[in-house]
Parts: C-alpha cells; sequence; structure tokens
C-alpha cells in the first residue's frame, strides 16, 4: 500500500510538472482578465472566452462553458471574481465526466476478453510508436503479456523503432519487414497473441495512406483480419494525437473519426506546450474517452487519463 502512494505521488507530480506550462500561461491571462474586478460581470466572461479560446479549448466548447457561468450568475444573482477559478473548474470538470472522459482503470486491471486489441491510429510526428512502446512496457510491468505488431509497413523507422521497444521492454513483436501488406502483419500478431495467451496485442497502422479511402479500406481490412482470431477485436481503436499542435490536432481528429470508428484518444506532448486546454475542447467535441495522456520523455510519463487529477493539475496554481 505504501508503495502505492510513492507511485501515486511521483503520477502526480509529473502531471503537475508536465502542465506547468499551460498552467502559467492560463492563470496570468485570467489574472488579467479580473484585475480591479470585485464581481463577474460580462466584460469579465468577454475576458474569460478570451483566455479559454487563447488556451486551445475551442471555440465550441468555450461558448459552452460561458454559458453555464452565465446560467450560474443569473442564478446565484452575484458571484465574486475570487470564485471564478473553482466555478470554472467544476464546470470543467462536469463537461469531461459528460462527454465520457470517464476515470479509467490502470494498468494492473484485468481484461473482459484476452487478448484485448488496441488498433493504434494517428499521423506520422504525433509520437504514435513512441506511445505504443509505453504502453507496452507499462503493461509489461503490470505483468501483462504483450505482443506489438509493427503494421506501419510504409515507414522503415515505425518498424524499427517498434522492434527498438520491444527489445526495451521485452516483448515480442511481430515484424514481416517493410512494403508487406499490413493485413499480413496483423494476421501473424493475432495469431501469435493468441498462442502465447497475451493479455494485451497492440497494433502499430500506417499513420498517412495516400487517401482517406486508402486509410478507412486498409483500417478495415486489419479490423477483420484480427477478428478471425479474436472476436469483437480490436476493443480499442486509438487515436494519438499531439497536444503542442493545439487546433491541429482537433483537425487530425475530425479526420480520423471520420475514417474510421475511434474509441479511445492519447493527447501526447502535454508537457512542451501551453495548449494544455485542447484535452477539453477534443472531449467535448469527438465525444471519446481520453485515456491516455503524454505529460513528459519518460515510460511512466504516459498516464491513464484521470479527468480529476488532470483538472485539479490545471487549477493548482490558482489557490
Amino acid at each position: 500500500m505504501a508503495l502505492f502512494g510513492i507511485f501515486n505521488k511521483e503520477k502526480k507530480e509529473a502531471l503537475d510538472k508536465g502542465l506547468e506550462k499551460t498552467k502559467q500561461s492560463f492563470f496570468t491571462k485570467l489574472g488579467k482578465a479580473v484585475v480591479g474586478k470585485s464581481k463577474v460581470d460580462e466584460e469579465v466572461l468577454d475576458e474569460l472566452e478570451e483566455v479559454l479560446i487563447a488556451s486551445d479549448v475551442g471555440v465550441e466548447t468555450t461558448l459552452k462553458i460561458i454559458e453555464r457561468i452565465e446560467a450560474r450568475v443569473k442564478r446565484d444573482k452575484y458571484l465574486n471574481t475570487s470564485e471564478l477559478d473553482t466555478i470554472l473548474r467544476e464546470e470543467i470538470v462536469a463537461l469531461l465526466q459528460e462527454n465520457q472522459s470517464a476515470d479509467v482503470s490502470d494498468f494492473e486491471t484485468d481484461f473482459a476478453t484476452k487478448p484485448h486489441v488496441i488498433m493504434v491510429v494517428g499521423v506520422n510526428g504525433v509520437g504514435k510508436t513512441t506511445t505504443i512502446g509505453k504502453l507496452a512496457a507499462q503493461y509489461h510491468r503490470a505483468g501483462k503479456k504483450v505482443v506489438l505488431g509493427a503494421a506501419d509497413t510504409f515507414r522503415a523507422a515505425a518498424v524499427d523503432q517498434l522492434k527498438l521497444w520491444g527489445e526495451r521492454s521485452d516483448v515480442p513483436v511481430i515484424d514481416l519487414g517493410m512494403g508487406k501488406q499490413p493485413a499480413t502483419v496483423v494476421f501473424e500478431a493475432a495469431k501469435k497473441a493468441v498462442e502465447m495467451e497475451a493479455d494485451v496485442l497492440i497494433i502499430d497502422t500506417a499513420g498517412r495512406l495516400h487517401n482517406k479511402t486508402n486509410l478507412m479500406n486498409e483500417l478495415s481490412k486489419m479490423k477483420h483480419t484480427v477478428q478471425k482470431f479474436i472476436e469483437g477485436a480490436p476493443q480499442e481503436v486509438l487515436l494519438v494525437l499531439d497536444g503542442s499542435t493545439g487546433q491541429n490536432a482537433v483537425m487530425q481528429a475530425r479526420e480520423f473519426t471520420k475514417s474510421t470508428e475511434v474509441n479511445a484518444l492519447a493527447i501526447t506532448k502535454l508537457d512542451g506546450t501551453a495548449k494544455g486546454g485542447v484535452v477539453i475542447g477534443i472531449s467535448d467535441e469527438f465525444k471519446i474517452p481520453v485515456k491516455y495522456i503524454g505529460v513528459g520523455e519518460k515510460i511512466e510519463d504516459l498516464q491513464v487519463f484521470n479527468r480529476n487529477e488532470f483538472v485539479d493539475s490545471l487549477f493548482k496554481q490558482a489557490h
């Protein structure tokens, strides 16, 4: 129990550090918005709107948050500006809860179906292969049997990088080399995972194909292939997004959700940006659970997303 407490403390410290740039930017702007003001009025709300949009929360989500605060101002008649950060925190937690960004299990939780198949999608450069490597390492550390499938056969660096992660984590990587059909790799990886009685099969997919139709067809083929071995697979289609790109990450999410049935999100590189608000906007727009966030370089800095911890950390500086 003491050991668990240490890990939990380290996780929170990493989260606080990873969101530091977002917090500093956000609260500097928020402080300027309420300076000299005693109550939350229209002018303060206009300023708050600008602060949220500048933090990459997104226009639609920002307007939703402002409307909720306006409703509270009308209901309570008078709200002090010192209460604004508390109100804002409550509304963001409520929004994440409504948008299915539920607190999900940790790496040690048992899966209902084994192997649990995670098909990972995302454009090149967002940290997709690194995310897969960190997931594999953490599941392996938690005592899970993990198999990786190197189905991004269009990019040599992706295959080599995945093999390197496999060696580091002592996890087998099914790799048929460059230029092979991704579905063939998936076939071999699924077969191996079933033979090994693996707990988790994580499949890397091509970050870019010639057009959306090709992407959709390729992902569809891979799904059908894995289903020959594992009923109901993939249980997760995990879209990896680079949080530091802000609204560009939102555009990528729009494209991928049109092309395939994404049901989980990983938002990486939050430590290198002041755009951490994008987590809130993406969750709100797509109604897809944010399952993992990346807040640093270390393996354990890829964290299972907990909405309460995330918002607590985001607002810690305000108290």
